[in-house]
């Protein structure tokens, strides 16, 4: 059988535990990707091994989370999470068990978890286990929780913002009384930390299907648990007309703001917690494109921007426009450029203070972009000798 590669690399981890006499099985979406014929980034396995009992078969493990069963086994240079088959406890603040409760059988460890597709698992011979009508719903293109819907949301609320997040990334529907208990228990997101919402709306946002995922947090109120994210079946219909897969994460969540008329970015950033990086960036990435508005780029636009900036706004303004981008036409202009940044100026501050005989000041930076746009533009040689008999004249004005 030609499995791939993530499970054979993990093979002999999952032997390993079934040879000391534990159940071993790969669980959850590595499972559902592989049944998908899905690419398979990480492989999770469960067993029905303590965290204890996992360390004591291996030489080489870190405790990642062994206050909840997982251990990370660390084998010709990469890590595999093995996790203790577990029953969680009352959930009394919507996001965490009160306690976790290690258990021997598969079932009790698949039973809670949150929809049927990953519920599933398979043993070292690669047999499937699907107690809750997985492959089903894989062929339904269905997510469906594992048994009462509202409880699992009670339990965890964030499994709601998942769902949301699952239907964007593989193109599913949600089954209609998962989708009904999630407009009834769409206020307990509340009690959800911003930082974990945020990580499911990134993994919305590059979905293939992101639309259909908003479309979701619309239709169940999940839209008015979130930061600034009330959006309107009027948005709704503006991004139907939007192309995002080319654009990088960065430039979806600029694409969002606009397409929601955000007036004040940053705050809206900030309440999303995003990194200060990544603030920066879609900000940036924002103004150049209310600026790609106004006008076609020139070369002076774009050295002050930089290539990969500028390619990153014209692409965003494209998908939003409904235009061709010109990343063609930027690269070709910024080959033309006879300077791409000033440390390849013929000059500097101390030149302009020996030739001008004045006190340093704020004008140094502004005649050194002077300087700069002229040279782009072509009106002046960027040559010392040049450049000199132009200060000179400057500064006899």
């Amino acid at each position: 059988m030609n499995m791939p590669m993530a499970f054979t690399d993990a093979l002999p981890v999952l032997k390993k535990i079934t040879a000391a006499g534990f159940d071993a099985y790969f669980v959850g979406g590595c499972v559902r990707d592989y049944l998908l014929d899905r690419d398979i980034n990480d492989v999770d396995i469960a067993t029905s091994a303590t965290p204890l009992e996992v360390k004591d078969l291996f030489s080489h493990t870190v405790d990642v989370g062994i206050e909840h069963g997982t251990i990370m086994v660390l084998r010709n240079g990469k890590g595999f999470e093995v996790t203790t088959f577990r029953h969680e406890s009352s959930y009394s603040d919507f996001r965490r068990p009160d306690e976790v409760q290690f258990v021997r059988h598969l079932e009790d460890d698949l039973k809670r978890r949150d929809f049927t597709i990953n519920a599933m698992a398979m043993d070292s011979d690669y047999k499937l286990t699907d107690l809750f009508g997985g492959q089903h719903d894989l062929k339904k293109r269905l997510i469906r929780t594992v048994g009462k819907a509202e409880e699992r949301f009670y339990e965890d609320a964030l499994r709601m913002l998942r769902g949301a997040r699952f239907a964007s990334q593989l193109s599913f529907e949600l089954e209609d009384s998962t989708l009904q208990a999630m407009k009834k228990c769409s206020s307990l997101l509340q009690h959800v930390a911003i930082e974990r919402k945020r990580i499911e709306m990134d993994k919305l946002l590059t979905g293939i299907n992101w639309l259909r995922g908003i479309s979701y947090l619309s239709q169940t109120g999940i839209s008015e648990q979130l930061p600034r994210f009330s959006v309107t079946d009027q948005q709704i219909n503006r991004m139907k007309a939007i192309n995002l897969d080319a654009l990088t994460i960065q430039q979806r969540w600029a694409a969002i703001i606009l397409l929601m008329e955000i007036s004040n970015s940053l705050a809206f950033l900030k309440q999303w917690r995003h990194s200060a990086k990544r603030m920066q960036q879609v900000e940036q990435l924002i103004k150049l494109y209310w600026e790609r508005t106004k006008s076609m780029w020139n070369p002076v636009m774009l050295y002050e921007t930089g290539i990969q900036s500028a390619i990153e706004a014209e692409k965003l303004y494209a998908a939003i426009c409904h235009v061709p981008d010109n990343e063609q036409l930027l690269l070709d202009m910024w080959d033309l450029l006879v300077i791409k940044n000033r440390s390849e100026l013929q000059v500097n501050g101390n030149d302009l203070l020996q030739w001008s005989n004045r006190q340093g000041g704020p004008w140094v930076g502004e005649l050194l972009t002077e300087i700069e746009q002229m040279i782009i533009t072509g009106q002046l040689d960027n040559n010392s000798t040049e450049i000199k008999k132009w200060v000179n004249r400057w500064s006899q004005k």
